[in-house]
């Protein structure tokens, strides 16, 4: 059972992303009016809600009396215009007859990583919350191609946590949770790098082994936003108010501490580095375990083609991603003056400031 402390934390929210799969969407058109009756009812309770809603190609496959789903982009993409549309009335019929306003909002990886660009997506919908709406936040994958896509909806709700500054994401499907290699439910988990990671490939959950590894990663991110993740079965009824009063269901992941503020969950996990820096053990030593800015000496080699201020990855010798960070130096600076002392009347070539860097835990 989780801690009564931990529950406790997100009976305290007062801000909740919630994010519904497709799946749960198609299974029943019923669970529409259900979510909006029990969101009318939790809103009540001076609690805001962003619904982050997957479901528009779906829906558009059967609209264009496709067979089956398509594989081509176009073809996907034609799919999400026709389904967006039916996939909003449906939302429109069962808000409105609990008397909530709903506002449809679409974006792209693209839209987040620039920082103007995100910035306005945030004021539009603080100002949706404040007139009292809904935002129904869904991918627009009628112009998104995978350079600026964010992978799936629940990496989509993970960065709506901290453009909306929430305090809990409820990630909701067709599962009870993340289990364990007997299949039984997990309730808590403090690291979701040590403790999910390892589970979500043994996932035996109807969402598959990539649906769990997807939520695990997206727990992950939340939580070093500073929110409480659970991740639980949509179709119990009562069951976002279950979770919302305390109660032992799903899997619940704890905030991390201390958290990432939003300008370094950006450059965290918004970005998207292009190019890497591969460090020597020294270099890597005194980033990792002394918050030094990486120098340009200890830099072993160069990979990519990046320019000043694009995101990089930091990589150990070993080859593992410790870190992300925004580099002072082009691809071909950075090789120049990789690994090269400097004279004695030089400054130190920084590639990467420490105030510009994020370290991760592989």
């Amino acid at each position: 059972m989780a801690d009564s402390s931990e529950r406790a934390l997100v009976r305290r929210a007062r801000r909740v992303v919630l994010k519904i799969g497709s799946k749960t969407l198609a299974a029943d058109r019923a669970v529409y009016a259900r979510i909006a009756r029990e969101l009318a009812a939790l809103r009540g309770e001076k609690r805001d809600f962003v619904l982050v809603s997957s479901g528009a190609i779906a829906l558009g496959v059967t609209k264009l009396g496709l067979r089956t789903r398509p594989r081509e982009m176009a073809w996907l993409q034609a799919a999400a215009a026709a389904g967006q549309s039916v996939l909003m009335q449906r939302y429109e019929e069962a808000f409105g007859e609990v008397g909530v306003a709903v506002a449809q909002v679409l974006l792209t990886h693209a839209d987040l990583a620039d920082r103007t660009r995100g910035n306005n997506a945030r004021a539009a919908l603080g100002a949706l919350l404040s007139a009292g709406a809904l935002p129904i936040i869904n991918e627009n994958d009628t112009v998104a191609v995978d350079e600026i896509r964010f992978g799936d909806n629940d990496q989509l709700a993970s960065m709506v946590v901290p453009l909306v500054d929430a305090d809990l994401l409820l990630l909701l499907s067709d599962v009870e949770g993340l289990l364990d290699g007997d299949g039984k439910r997990v309730p808590l988990v403090r690291d979701a790098v040590r403790e999910a990671r390892p589970l979500a490939g043994q996932s035996t959950s109807g969402v598959g082994t990539g649906g769990m590894a997807s939520k695990v990663e997206a727990a992950r991110k939340a939580t070093l936003a500073g929110a409480s993740v659970v991740v639980a079965d949509a179709r119990v009824e009562g069951l976002i108010a279950s979770i919302l009063n305390g109660d032992d269901v799903g899997t619940l992941f704890v905030p991390a501490t201390p958290k990432l503020n939003a300008r370094r969950h950006w450059i965290a996990f918004t970005l998207r580095p292009r190019g890497a820096l591969v460090l020597d053990r020294g270099a890597a030593e005194a980033v990792q375990r002394h918050n030094k800015s990486l120098l340009a000496v200890g830099v072993l080699g160069v990979r990519g083609d990046f320019r000043v201020g694009d995101s990089v990855s930091i990589v150990d010798p070993d080859g593992r991603e410790v870190g992300r960070g925004l580099s002072r130096l082009s691809a071909a600076e950075a090789a120049s003056a990789a690994g090269r002392k400097r004279e004695a009347d030089e400054e130190e070539v920084v590639a990467v400031h420490r105030d510009d860097l994020v370290l991760l835990e592989a």
